[in-house]
């Protein structure tokens, strides 16, 4: 099964850096790669609305590894505002893992920080009941005060 980790940074300008750490850990040239919002959006008809679409491809590439809607508009939104994403793909756990944290040393930003990534869950009253809560993020995981994320497909 295949395991992706997503990191979103602020500014593109140290990302090769951190795709040079990430295959130095045995990824595959097909296994990380990193996007920035094109510069110019080439009109390709009439009706063309290409910056549209362009968001509109990412949005359903980032849907197929399972980043919910929040996620993919903080991700869209950082890469309007001069971010960069970068991915890590693997069937090896720990690797994914380890790209992780070399996207978190670089500094890959909390999503949380700019749209609430995760759902608002009231408090549950009785205790057996707590135990439903994490049932939400299956196939999703997250590591704690990370800026990357998880998701498996």
């Amino acid at each position: 099964m295949q395991k992706t980790t997503i990191g979103l940074f602020k500014t593109a300008e140290h990302v090769e850096e951190v795709v040079r750490d990430i295959e130095a850990l045995g990824f595959t040239r097909n296994g990380v790669g990193a996007i920035k919002e094109p510069g110019v959006f080439e009109p390709n008809g009439v009706m063309s609305f290409p910056r549209l679409e362009y968001e509109v491809e990412l949005g359903r590439t980032l849907s197929r590894l399972g980043a919910k809607k929040e996620e993919t508009e903080a991700y869209i939104g950082g890469l309007r505002h001069g971010g960069a994403l970068v991915f890590a793909t693997d069937e090896d756990e720990k690797k994914v893992d380890a790209a992780a944290d070399v996207m978190n040393r670089h500094g890959a930003v909390d999503i949380e920080e700019s749209a609430s990534a995760a759902p608002h869950l009231p408090r549950l009253p009785h205790e057996s009941l707590r135990q439903t809560q994490d049932a939400v993020l299956t196939g999703r995981s997250r590591q704690s005060g990370s800026g990357a994320r998880f998701f498996t497909w």
